[in-house]
């Protein structure tokens, strides 16, 4: 059996731009790649054709095969130091708050080397209970176990010693007094030890050392919970010493012993970890681990780890974080001058098994070729990558109302989960998934897989293509890099099925250019939804904080609403004054995933200034067909609310109705004893068709449905959802200014 699998270094190039694909091909000798332009999803026998076109590059060629690893789980190393290497004698210790205690040995801290049984490792064994082992080599380790496990989500204050002149090793396990008033007792044991080989090797956070290769560290047991205030010292502690150190100074007569004091509340944007003792040792966090987590002494008092970053210097580590997968590049693509801009990917085959790696061609900077511009969902797709609860839910079929569909490349991802998971996932031990990564293999960014997200949107792309008018792509990613300047020279911009997930800079960029009299048009269902967060360094990496409301697949942990990436408070868009409506018109209100109804005609399609909207469209229903569930209006479906910016003069063309029982409210919807929740008895269940006018000639259009995209190809696209779209394109894109009506 072959497995093929790939990532891109960029989602977005310019011509003159190189993008590097890195390749992953086991149980074959040789893939082949190719370059292609994709027109069109693969939405099987009921869809318009597939269609791609082949770009003459000489990338396209077979290529040597070979496996490139994954590596998740996050740590933190610390580069190997004189101060640390030549110890004799130490202290250790830690506040801890495990969330997977039993599962498997798990390191804490040290310079324990797996491989090579040398250093000395604070750990968890296999049951639970806390660890100690120093290891001299040649298969000489002592362990030292406190023999009572820890209990999950509970802080603890961990320490170990180990004192060369009389040859003692002792350990401390003690519960941190919390609001839960459990209780467990403290342990203290010692026993006789050898001894120790420091080694040469790093200092380790949440992980022991297993080796090296590729210029990489190699790493395993790797540690499940949180981490906060750190110490090593040179000498052998007694308990009040160690527990002195906790304290936010340290005691004038252990400064000298202090070989680091590692603070993770500081530079929490960063994957930087501080030591603030005189030697300065400071490391990096690997693969993600998770910032701005309240730590053992946050009090509650404070919301925004900005304002207490004291109360925040805890890290939570998984065993299934991964940020960058790393890999070596296969080959590369230097965009031609010329080549026009749209969706593209690398086409990978070997024997029956075929991958996809999506990537969009921009224009240059500054030089649009086009009045219209369809903007790329890249936030939306990165963070949905890998969406493992689409096959592990038990809801999944029931709210579906169908077997789930799965393929070769959805198998995958089962088969390989160091692939790592999307921000709808859980990590392994039960936390949300709160950053996600294009750097990796992605097996649901792909023009062949389920119509959702990219799939979807490329039923739009088919469209416009189809409209004859010439239109640019341009990323998600691009414009919250460059904002405004970014979409400025076009008249007309096309979003695509579902834009849920949007930053600061990506809304002040579409409302100032709207304002400014550009003219959008939202195809698409539960947009502009979640606030998002950019790593401040590095493309492609995303944060989502899931806060107090909202219809999500975990709530975030009390206290850690606010973003580590910006600062930002997380969570909807709505409790942060930039509701969807403001913007669009419409806003989420519900979603069903078992079919997909129709819209009806409103008296206010009959207003002239909707008149271009319905030129030679006949029938009062409209989208009571489509891929997407049989209907233009479902799945997901937002509908207008002028409380939260819904425009006075917004005109409701067509409004959506029948939706079945399994269309329930979004719960910010939702109020005490508000009784009628489901699409059969609350008409606020409905997908508002909506226009109007915005300053300086400009115009919003929103259909506030995913379903949407799946009616226009319908009937070779010679139906009605397609007619009015084209229309609203062809008078969005001349430059006829709309005007507002007066009031």
């Amino acid at each position: 059996m072959t497995t093929l699998m790939g990532y891109a270094d960029k989602i977005s190039v310019a011509p003159g731009d190189t993008i590097a694909f890195k390749v992953s091909c086991a149980g074959a000798p040789r893939y082949r790649a190719e370059i292609v332009r994709v027109l069109s999803p693969e939405a099987g026998p009921d869809a318009p054709e597939f269609r791609k076109e082949t770009v003459d590059t000489p990338a396209n060629r077979d290529y040597a095969a070979r496996e490139q690893a994954l590596l998740p789980g996050s740590f933190a190393v610390v580069p190997a130091h004189a101060a640390i290497t030549t110890l004799e004698s130490f202290s250790i210790q830690a506040m801890i708050w495990p969330t997977l205690p039993g599962r498997g040995r798990q390191a804490i801290l040290g310079t324990w080397s797996e491989t090579h049984g040398t250093g000395f490792g604070l750990m968890l064994d296999a049951k639970g209970a806390l660890e100690l082992r120093l290891g001299q080599g040649g298969g000489r380790v002592t362990v030292l176990t406190g023999g009572v496990p820890l209990i999950q989500r509970r802080w603890y204050f961990v320490a170990a010693s180990f004192d060369r002149a009389t040859g003692t090793a002792r350990l401390h396990q003690e519960l941190v007094a919390d609001k839960t008033m459990t209780q467990a007792p403290a342990v203290a044991v010692e026993k006789p030890a050898a001894g120790f080989s420091a080694g040469p090797g790093p200092l380790l956070f949440a992980a022991w050392h297993r080796g090296e290769a590729a210029g990489r560290v190699l790493t395993g047991g790797h540690f499940n919970g949180k981490i906060d205030q750190p110490r090593l010292c040179n000498r052998a502690l007694s308990r009040d010493a160690l527990w002195s150190l906790t304290a936010d100074t340290n005691p004038a007569g252990l400064v000298t012993s202090i070989v680091a004091s590692w603070d993770f509340s500081r530079d929490i944007e960063t994957e930087i970890i501080r030591d603030t003792s005189p030697n300065r040792l400071d490391g990096a966090t690997v693969n993600l681990p998770a910032r701005a987590m309240t730590g053992s002494n946050w009090d509650g008092s404070e919301m925004n780890w900005r304002k207490a970053p004291a109360q925040y210097g805890a890290i939570h580590f998984h065993d299934d974080d991964i940020a960058d997968a790393g890999w070596e590049t296969d080959f590369t693509f230097a965009v031609p001058a010329g080549l026009k801009s749209g969706c593209y990917a690398a086409w990978l085959t070997s024997g029956d098994a075929r991958f996809q790696i999506a990537f969009f061609v921009r224009p240059a900077k500054g030089a649009a070729t086009a009045d219209i511009v369809y903007l790329a969902s890249s936030a939306t797709y990165t963070v949905y990558c890998n969406n493992v609860g689409r096959f592990r839910s038990v809801m999944t079929e029931v709210t579906q109302g169908r077997l789930t569909v799965m393929d070769a490349v959805d198998i995958l991802l089962l088969e390989h989960p160091e692939m790592g998971f999307s921000t709808y996932d859980r990590h392994s031990d039960g936390s949300g998934i709160c950053y996600s990564s294009r750097l990796r293999p992605a097996t649901n960014i792909r023009p062949t897989g389920r119509l959702w997200n990219y799939c979807c949107d490329m039923l739009i792309v088919d469209w416009l293509d189809r409209s004859g008018l010439k239109f640019d792509v341009v990323t998600d990613d691009d414009l919250h890099q460059e904002g405004l300047d970014l979409i400025r020279p076009y008249r007309v911009l096309v979003t695509g099925s579902h834009p849920e997930y949007a930053s600061l800079a990506m809304l002040d960029a579409l409302d100032g250019w709207v304002r400014r009299g550009g003219r959008l048009m939202y195809l698409g269902g539960n947009g502009f939804y979640w606030r998002i967060a950019y790593h401040p360094t590095r493309e492609g990496i995303i944060e989502v904080r899931r806060s107090e409301d909202g219809t999500r697949a975990w709530d975030a942990e009390v206290g850690e609403y606010y973003h580590s990436f910006s600062g930002e408070y997380g969570g909807l868009w709505r409790r942060q004054n930039r509701a969807p409506q403001a913007l669009a018109g419409v806003g989420f209100i519900s979603q069903g995933f078992d079919w997909s109804s129709s819209y009806r005609r409103t008296e206010a399609a009959g207003d002239p200034r909707a008149a271009f909207i319905f030129a030679g469209v006949e029938g009062e229903m409209l989208g009571d067909y489509g891929l997407l569930q049989g209907g233009a209006a479902g799945i997901e479906i937002d509908c207008t609310d002028h409380a939260l910016g819904t425009p006075p003069h917004a005109l409701v063309v067509a409004r959506s109705e029948n939706h079945s029982n399994t269309y329930e409210l979004v719960n910010e919807e939702v109020r005490v004893a508000h009784g009628m929740t489901d699409g059969v008895q609350n008409p606020q269940i409905r997908a508002d068709m909506v226009f109007f006018e915005a300053p300086n000639g400009g115009a919003v259009f929103s259909t506030g449905s995913i379903a949407y995209a799946g009616s226009l190809g319908h009937n070779g696209f010679d139906n009605a959802i397609a007619k009015l779209t084209w229309n609203v394109l062809r008078r969005f894109a001349d430059p006829k200014p709309f005007v507002i009506p007066d009031s």
